[in-house]
């Protein structure tokens, strides 16, 4: 496909606009980049696994660039201030000066921290996000979260900093291993559960042809999630307000995450988990009726995706985990709930036996 034929939406923040284009092949095709690098140095990070899959693409499409690489280790484990440091000893021991370009070539954790190696180089230098996995396509490429782990919370290291454009090939999708296909289309599950009752639908309708990979479902279907994205991004770009909606599942999920060990369970394994218990404690208050809740459970479990905690974690853990999410503020936990499918709200009012009784899976 050329990029003239491919799909292309802007992530409207005024001066700081950028756009996202979603297609076949794109990822081989300098017209790709060419408006988003405006200078001659550009430091390509990527991880093991996508490095001999797609980097010579990259390096082909950069030609007349002065291109850098660094190839990190592959895996949430490796999202730390440790790993981190090797994209600055590259960059430093290139020289690379504060015009450059760093370009994130891989999934979700390489995105992040290339992100945020771009935000505080030298206070802050440009970046392109060229996301591999369904997951980062639909969610972590778009919207400027950077950041690393810590051993005591998920992501709490970070600068919000947007990139200069997101392309997204979604023939890299045909090398993407099963599991991580199902755990990208956790976070599709969450945008039509938020505030897109059409799309829901839609997915109802359409998850086999996804699991199938039929490019043409899976291109609307990031199309669409990056469209919903947008528009939350655009009227709250520091999730101020709504755009913490984007949190659905989120803090369970990260409990999960961390209480389990970075890597074990994948990201968006521990997001559909999250939604699952999220709609659980919906249902307990009332909020969301029987129906609706196991609208949610079966899409996700049509998606190969888990709907229940580890059982590894008990409900103390999950709680104490719970309780050094960034969603705390004024120590109060605030939590995504669902007055139904689509009609998502955020809350610190909900009853604690309600969460309680949520955790003690």
């Amino acid at each position: 496909m050329s990029l003239a034929t491919s799909r292309r939406l802007e992530v409207d923040l005024g001066d700081r606009s950028y756009p996202i284009i979603i297609g076949p092949g794109i990822i081989s095709t300098a017209e790709s980049y060419k408006n988003s690098i405006r200078s001659r140095q550009v430091m390509v990070v990527t991880n093991e696994t996508v490095a001999p899959l797609y980097l010579d693409n990259v390096l082909q499409a950069l030609r007349g660039f002065h291109v850098e690489q660094v190839i990190l280790p592959d895996g949430e484990q490796y999202k730390t201030l440790e790993i981190l440091n090797s994209i600055y000893d590259a960059l430093l021991s290139s020289r690379f000066d504060r015009s450059c370009t760093l370009l994130a070539l891989g999934g979700g954790v390489v995105g992040d921290m290339t992100g945020f190696a771009a935000a505080s180089y030298q206070r802050g230098v440009d970046f392109v996000q060229v996301p591999t996995t369904l997951l980062s396509q639909v969610d972590s490429s778009v919207g400027g979260k950077t950041g690393v782990n810590h051993p005591l919370g998920k992501n709490m290291i970070g600068a919000f900093h947007q990139p200069r454009c997101v392309i997204a090939d979604t023939d890299t999708l045909n090398t993407l291993p099963e599991r991580e296909l199902a755990a990208g289309l956790a976070e599709v599950i969450k945008y039509g559960v938020i505030n897109d009752i059409s799309f829901f639908e839609w997915l109802e309708a359409n998850i086999e042809r996804l699991l199938a990979r039929d490019s043409e479902a899976l291109v609307y279907a990031i199309e669409r999630s990056c469209r919903d994205k947008a528009v939350i991004v655009a009227a709250d770009e520091k999730e101020a307000g709504q755009r913490a909606l984007l949190n659905l599942g989120h803090t369970f999920g990260h409990a999960i995450e961390s209480g389990m060990g970075y890597g074990v369970w994948l990201h968006g394994e521990a997001i559909a988990a999250g939604m699952a218990m999220a709609a659980d404690m919906s249902f307990q208050m009332g909020w969301l009726d029987a129906d609706e809740q196991e609208r949610i459970r079966s899409l996700l479990q049509k998606a190969h995706l888990p709907v229940d905690p580890p059982a590894e974690i008990s409900a103390e853990r999950f709680l104490e985990l719970m309780s050094v999410d960034k969603k705390v503020l004024n120590g109060e936990l605030r939590l995504v709930l669902l007055r139904g499918i689509g009609k998502a709200e955020v809350t610190a009012d909900y009853a604690a036996s309600a969460l309680q009784q949520t955790v003690a899976v």
